[in-house]
């Protein structure tokens, strides 16, 4: 498994991806024009000179290297609102209170704001079901932190993921069904795929500005208020073992979390070290210490990145070197002594503190983050 920046050759299979994904992955829009155009993108940000994060989108591909084929995908948007905002409720807590009349009530509410513009955004986290393997769905996921600890002057300060909502097998959301009696009639899969396509003059014009009462929804909507969708929990794992955490915003649609984390404080991000690669022959792997659990191992370029893991690395005592196998320098294109960075792929179990799953009973989600992307 190589993981790689997105290609213009990849545009069939992403268009595949974005159709059998469904509706709420607003990652990726089944619309061929649309996709070329992030191909696009995504390209030109992997090409540019950075000093500070801009609108740049960086979209991964997780690719077979055997068959060729994309098993999924993972991306990065360097930093939100840089061309409209990006909207939530803030799900908070009211008082009122009477001290003439002794009378104190406390309340929830939901509050349209944009309180996330300017931040980095991980998204586009999806995992093919016929490729689901030990370790795709994490390395698919942590890669990204690497990336950023390798080129923090790429992205912000604070990193989000807007976590997909609840909703059936249909795409039907209890919570949009509830805004929608109210205040938008409109389908659910219309109002995601008009903001999916960059059109949200509608939530200026239609959607509730004032604080709703949330005791005054539906039994149903209310009842998937920052809740994720089921196939999105083990994605939401994985960030939470990661240092992330929901602070109270919700999607405006299907009301999943938003949940976010410094950079410096992620886990992966602070795990990922670099050093000099060597091919075993040059050292001899034996009188080394391997690794006792799979490692990734990655390129420091952009435009021509490539991460893999491996259970077959061997680190000097003092850390400044990783004996690898020529075929996978191979792979990642590495000459003896380059630079390389090291992540494990299990740290997050230290730091938790929770026993996880097997390895291959944590997949990432198939329609895990979602980004409301150009």
């Amino acid at each position: 498994m190589i993981i790689r920046p997105v290609a213009a050759t990849d545009l069939d299979t992403l268009y595949r991806i974005a159709d059998e994904s469904g509706p709420g992955f607003t990652s990726l829009m089944p619309d061929r024009d649309a996709l070329a155009r992030k191909i696009d993108h995504a390209s030109a940000s992997f090409r540019r000179d950075i000093e500070a994060p801009g609108d740049e989108h960086y979209l991964f591909v997780l690719e077979d290297e055997e068959t060729g084929a994309i098993m999924g995908t993972t991306g990065i948007e360097a930093r939100t609102g840089q061309t409209r905002p990006l909207y939530h409720f803030h799900h908070n807590a009211v008082v009122h209170h009477s001290r003439d009349l002794g009378l104190r009530r406390q309340v929830e509410t939901l509050t349209r704001c944009s309180h996330y513009n300017g931040h980095t955004e991980i998204c586009s986290l999806y995992l093919r079901p016929e490729y689901r393997r030990a370790n795709a769905g994490k390395l698919l996921s942590r890669v990204r932190f690497l990336f950023m600890a390798q080129h923090p002057e790429r992205f912000a300060d604070t990193v989000i993921a807007e976590m997909r909502g609840v909703s059936d097998h249909a795409g039907q959301s209890p919570f949009w069904n509830w805004l929608r009696q109210h205040f938008v009639d409109m389908e659910f899969t219309s109002a995601t795929s008009l903001v999916g396509s960059g059109y949200t003059d509608f939530i200026e014009e239609l959607m509730p500005a004032a604080p709703l009462y949330t005791h005054l929804m539906s039994d149903e909507a209310r009842a998937v208020i920052g809740k994720v969708h089921p196939h999105t929990r083990p994605a939401l794992r994985m960030l939470e073992a990661e240092g992330f955490r929901h602070r109270g915003f919700v999607d405006l649609f299907d009301a999943g979390p938003t949940v976010e984390c410094g950079l410096g404080d992620i886990a992966s991000a602070r795990r990922s070290t670099q050093c000099a690669a060597r091919f075993a022959g040059a050292a001899r792997p034996g009188k080394l210490s391997q690794t006792t659990e799979p490692v990734i191992v990655a390129t420091t370029g952009t435009k021509d990145f490539r991460a893999t893991v491996t259970d077959q690395a061997w680190i000097d005592p003092d850390g400044s070197a990783v004996t690898l196998s020529r075929q996978l320098g191979d792979q990642l294109g590495i000459s003896e002594q380059a630079a390389v960075w090291l992540l494990p792929l299990n740290h997050a179990r230290a730091d938790s503190g929770k026993q996880p799953a097997h390895p291959a009973a944590i997949p990432a989600d198939e329609q895990g983050e979602r980004h409301y992307a150009h």
